[in-house]
């Protein structure tokens, strides 16, 4: 895990603005820090590196790496570097280091960029080559480590984060208001469906693509990457449960290499347990997990955190939910960010990044993606009553165990009825919930209605495909990847591994949901390895927090603040803050709403010029 960050075009980078850029950079790489420049017929190449030694500890493996006439800075793990290493020497190649730096740029060498189909990992990374005058910039499958773009009318400029971008353009960037309004709005699950970012002019390059840049500055961009969305009709359940724990073993394999030890975020439910058991009872691996303990009864899981540790007999850390100097850290955070924070669960992943880096961890594991794979929110199971209709038993069935289980737990009035989707499959209001409410409370009322990419699927399925890719685990990726590098830790999701999607993806959705518990298949796949009270509890908390474990409205100083002079208010009617705050208690939506429009506040008294 590193940073990277560069220049492509007919501008000669100063000297000041690189170093500057390499300082920034600090945080995403402690451990080394270079830079590499070329220069042809008035054309200019700049590659930044800072390095989080992970894999081959050695100074040889630093970056900018060089083989003949190819140089290389990678952000990232290419987890089957051994496996591709082999295949390579097999081929001619030899390798002068460990690392699986070395690999990634050898298999450029070797295959071109169509060769990232073998590689099983997560990358953002810049590859030039001084013959050809070409550069080549990717990112991975699922977009897992973050490439940031911005061209002007000399060059195309990239970078890790935003900031890295801005220090080597020179300029402040101007802040997209468009993209404000709709994440206050429409909230984070808008965040992806559009190329905009929170500032004019940035885009990132889209997961599981390439864009290459010739010698005269002509981009072409190519999905290197694409999967299937067959369904395997014919597949017991039996059979789907014994291929997810197979596929999911595979993945946590190749997750556990590495030179320095890992940490595992720890949870009540079963997307981190199935991580943790794996490690602990397959790998036998000295596991020690983190958890936050919250106080809110909504999203308190202690009494299974308690179970996985007992069962397993791993170390555990715990961090209560730390309330102190809340706004000055959130200010903090969101200069880290170079934007918003998305959700307030976000800033108590922050506080758990900074007690594994206090307790010497430089990598961290976590369960991002296991609801989106194989299924896990509450308007799933309203979904799969839907898909199931045309079995008369098996929809009676599936309704009596919904109306037992997840009906009392549901809170969106719009998941309340177990017949929403067989009525209108279309239906997304759920999604964002009481958009129209927030649009009143700006300036300039503001709307975007829902769009979702119509793959050609069932309706469950094309719903975890775009929570997937466009919706939610994008928001997640974003804040895991800034939060761990912030206190320098590479984060890791097994989860996300390309032939568990191929895994899931072929599971017929009859299998997805079996009496009223969701992630059917999963549960049943790490039974014997996860305790059975953890598999078998149907509650979902998730990884969570409210806004009032951190933010005290009754405070005066805190009201003050709110409410006092910023550029906010340009955008946000103050006296509908006023009465928002005047509220005894405030429903879900409202209270996210007032995280955003705190977040929009910080971030434009930041970032506005």
């Amino acid at each position: 895990m590193c940073g990277v960050a560069g220049y492509i075009g007919t501008r000669k980078l100063t000297r000041e603005a690189v170093d500057s850029c390499l300082a920034l950079m600090g945080r995403r790489g402690p451990d080394a820090s270079a830079w590499y420049h070329h220069q042809s017929e008035g054309r200019h190449v700049f590659l930044l590196h800072t390095r989080l030694s992970i894999i081959d500890l050695d100074e040889r493996a630093n970056q900018p790496f060089r083989v003949g006439p190819s140089v290389l800075v990678h952000n990232g793990e290419i987890y089957n570097y051994l496996e591709l290493r082999r295949e390579l020497a097999s081929r001619g190649h030899t390798a002068a280091t460990e690392s699986d730096t070395e690999v990634l740029l050898q298999v450029l060498l070797e295959y071109g960029w169509e060769g990232l189909s073998r590689c099983e990992g997560m990358w953002a990374f810049a590859a030039y080559d001084e013959g050809t005058k070409s550069l080549i910039l990717s990112r991975d499958r699922f977009g897992e480590k973050p490439l940031y773009l911005y061209r002007d009318e000399t060059g195309l400029y990239f970078g890790s984060e935003v900031k890295f971008i801005a220090c080597l353009l020179g300029q402040q960037l101007t802040v997209n208001h468009n993209h404000l309004c709709r994440y206050m709005v429409n909230g984070y699950k808008a965040l992806y469906k559009t190329r905009e970012c929170f500032f004019d002019g940035i885009e990132e390059l889209p997961a599981g693509h390439v864009l290459t840049v010739d010698s005269v500055g002509r981009e072409a961009r190519h999905r290197y990457w694409d999967f299937s969305l067959e369904q395997d009709h014919n597949l017991s359940f039996a059979d789907a449960a014994a291929r997810t724990r197979e596929t999911l073993i595979e993945s946590v394999k190749l997750r556990l290499r590495s030179d320095v030890p890992l940490a595992f975020c720890l949870s009540g439910g079963i997307d981190s347990n199935s991580l943790i058991a794996i490690a602990r009872r397959v790998f036998d691996y000295d596991v020690h997990g983190f958890t936050i303990v919250n106080t809110d009864s909504r999203y308190e899981e202690q009494d299974m955190v308690d179970c996985a540790i007992s069962d397993l007999g791993v170390r555990h850390t715990a961090i209560p939910v730390q309330t102190a100097d809340f706004l000055p850290r959130l200010r903090t955070l969101v200069r880290q960010h170079d934007a918003p924070v998305y959700t307030i669960t976000y800033y108590a992943h922050w506080l758990l990044m900074q007690a594994i880096a206090d307790s010497g961890y430089r990598v961290s594991i976590s369960g991002t993606a296991a609801d989106e794979l194989f299924s896990g929110y509450f308007d799933h199971h309203l979904l799969y009553l839907a898909a199931v209709e045309s079995d008369p038993a098996l929809f009676r069935e599936s309704l009596a165990n919904w109306r037992r289980h997840i009906r009392p737990i549901v809170r969106n009035p719009f998941l309340q009825d177990p017949f929403a989707f067989v009525r209108d499959p279309g239906l997304r209001d759920h999604i964002y919930l009481d958009a129209e409410t927030f649009s009143g409370y700006l300036s300039a009322p503001w709307q975007e209605s829902f769009e979702e990419e119509q793959f050609d699927t069932e309706l469950l399925r094309k719903r975890m495909l775009n929570e997937l890719f466009h919706e939610s685990v994008p928001v997640i990726l974003h804040e895991d990847d800034l939060n761990a590098m912030y206190f320098s830790i590479e984060n890791r999701s097994p989860f996300l591994d390309s032939e568990l999607l191929k895994c899931a993806l072929a599971i017929p959705v009859r299998h997805l949901v079996r009496s009223g518990s969701a992630k059917a298949v999963l549960r049943e796949a790490m039974r014997g390895l996860v305790a059975d009270p953890i598999l078998d509890n149907r509650r979902k908390v998730g990884f969570n927090a409210p806004i009032f474990s951190f933010l005290d409205i009754r405070d005066s100083s805190v009201r003050d603040y709110l409410l006092d002079g910023s550029p906010i208010f340009d955008h946000v009617r103050r006296d509908r803050i006023e009465t928002l705050l005047s509220k005894t208690s405030l429903p879900n939506s409202e209270s996210k709403f007032l995280f955003y429009f705190l977040n929009a506040k910080i971030f434009l008294e930041e970032f506005a010029a």
